[in-house]
């Protein structure tokens, strides 16, 4: 019998790691840690999770970590991917685990490039919108809006790259979009990505305390609400469709998505916005749902 997720979540962070109080990072490798167990190596460029996980020789997750510099995750797990084939080894899954700077931005060209290739190993996204490990400075993947130690007057101007649809114009087999907030389905998409040879990119939603300005106790809130209010579409693309999630599968009916404002108000990097504002994030939420269902 397969014990509850909870129960299998534990061990795999160890405990007194360096996350800031309600940091998503160890959540979310909680859930990778009880799907792979140790049989699996995390490749990290530079970011939060390399604090996190602490320095050699030792490192706070039940797995390896190799740690890589900022452009090279992708390609350096394409290059353990490859050499675990060739030694014949099929217990042990290879994650590249990865901001959103280390992604959206100065990892792009090797992402892209492992894709392109289709190269069998995970692609995570842990997405927390800014680069919060240098002090908060606006990415391309920060909303429309939001304040950052680099946007600090009148926000972001320009809407969030949707790094998941640039995968899935690649033609990878596998597409994913994921929260901190709802384990279960992360975990699903991850027992599906393991079972797909080549390239698998899952996009996890992850609210950062510090950097969005909202009281570390409410990081699961938060992360719901994005779902509940529409802001966050939790979806797989594979076989060449579209399959809205669970958690996401109510509010293909707009009426009965929660006011987006509600998300907003709760994060002191929207502290300023305003009602012009707000309308054009409710503007380019509406065209990300007609994406969805065009193409589902």
């Amino acid at each position: 019998m397969v014990e509850p997720l909870h129960i299998r979540m534990r061990n795999t962070i160890m405990s007194g790691d360096a996350a800031c109080p309600g940091c998503p990072i160890p959540l979310g490798l909680k859930v990778v840690g009880a799907v792979f167990g140790n049989k699996v190596i995390l490749v990290i460029p530079a970011c939060c999770t390399s604090v996190v996980m602490g320095a050699w020789p030792g490192n706070g997750f039940n797995g390896s970590v190799i740690h890589v510099a900022f452009a090279s995750a992708a390609a350096v797990a394409s290059g353990i991917a490859e050499a675990l084939e060739k030694r014949g080894i099929r217990d042990t899954q290879v994650i590249a685990w990865a901001g959103d700077g280390g992604t959206a931005d100065i990892g792009m060209a090797s992402l892209s490039g492992a894709a392109e290739r289709n190269e069998n190993f995970i692609y995570i996204m842990y997405d927390n919108e800014a680069y919060m490990n240098t002090g908060i400075q606006r990415s391309s993947s920060t909303p429309y809006g939001a304040w950052t130690t680099t946007t600090p007057v009148i926000g972001k101007r320009e809407h969030k790259k949707d790094v998941a649809r640039i995968m899935i114009a690649h033609g990878v087999p596998y597409v994913a979009t994921a929260s901190i907030a709802y384990p279960h389905d992360f975990e699903a998409k991850l027992r599906r990505a393991a079972k797909i040879r080549g390239f698998k990119f899952i996009h996890l939603h992850a609210p950062c305390p510090v950097g969005w300005r909202f009281d570390p106790g409410l990081t699961i809130k938060v992360a719901k609400l994005a779902v509940e209010t529409g802001m966050w579409i939790l979806y797989e693309y594979y076989e060449g469709r579209l399959r809205l999630s669970g958690p996401s599968r109510p509010y293909i009916d707009e009426s009965k998505r929660k006011l987006i404002i509600e998300y907003l108000k709760l994060q002191g990097r929207f502290r300023r916005i305003t009602d012009k504002e707000v309308l054009e994030i409710e503007t380019y939420v509406k065209q990300a749902w007609d994406w969805v269902k065009k193409h589902m």
